[in-house]
């Protein structure tokens, strides 16, 4: 299959690159050069974002890229995109604990604008009529990959705390053909 992976550079995304090529992908990786975004995603099978965030300040990197992305896709007719936003954004699977008290406080505080982002990112990519996933995984860590993440479809999973970035990547490529996952938001974690 040909992908085109957003934010390669970056942790998630370099593990993704990495496991992609090793599965035998053709892998396009481009930075965001808005000129560039349109060619690299021309004859793509499908376009994997994994653009991270940094920091806790204001910031529309998240919406602003997926929306060039979403425009690039409908420019050349590229249909699937699988991309990364966070199990910040939502309540649903989760302990009463998290839902009640800790998600609220964190996106009330510290995340504030990471979530406003995220959440105005997957509006766009709903909104886009593109065969899309939204991944939405918790703490990311640099642990190689386990093989054993869990998913809930449209739901965060309950003591979710963490996932690698390897896991991320691994469940994304696996999802590249399922049909189950089209218009749907996986949650996973460890």
């Amino acid at each position: 299959m040909k992908l085109t992976i957003f934010g390669a550079t970056g942790a998630a995304g370099s593990c993704l690159v990495e496991q992609a090529i090793a599965a035998g992908h053709v892998v396009t990786a481009d930075v965001m050069d808005p000129a560039s975004i349109s060619p690299a995603v021309a004859g793509a099978d499908a376009i994997l974002t994994a653009l991270g965030l940094h920091g806790t300040g204001p910031t529309m990197i998240s919406h602003d890229s997926v929306r060039s992305i979403i425009q690039a896709m409908e420019k050349t007719g590229t249909r699937r995109l699988i991309t990364i936003s966070g199990s910040i954004v939502t309540d649903e699977g989760e302990s009463p604990y998290l839902r009640y008290l800790i998600k609220p406080l964190v996106r009330r505080t510290l995340l504030r604008h990471v979530c406003a982002d995220m959440r105005n990112a997957e509006a766009a990519v709903r909104d886009s009529g593109l065969d899309w996933t939204i991944m939405r995984p918790p703490g990311l860590t640099s642990k190689a990959a386990s093989g054993t993440y869990q998913t809930a479809i449209d739901m965060n999973l309950p003591h979710g705390f963490t996932v690698s970035r390897a896991d991320l990547a691994a469940c994304m490529l696996t999802l590249l053909d399922d049909p189950a996952v089209v218009r749907r938001r996986v949650g996973i974690a460890s």
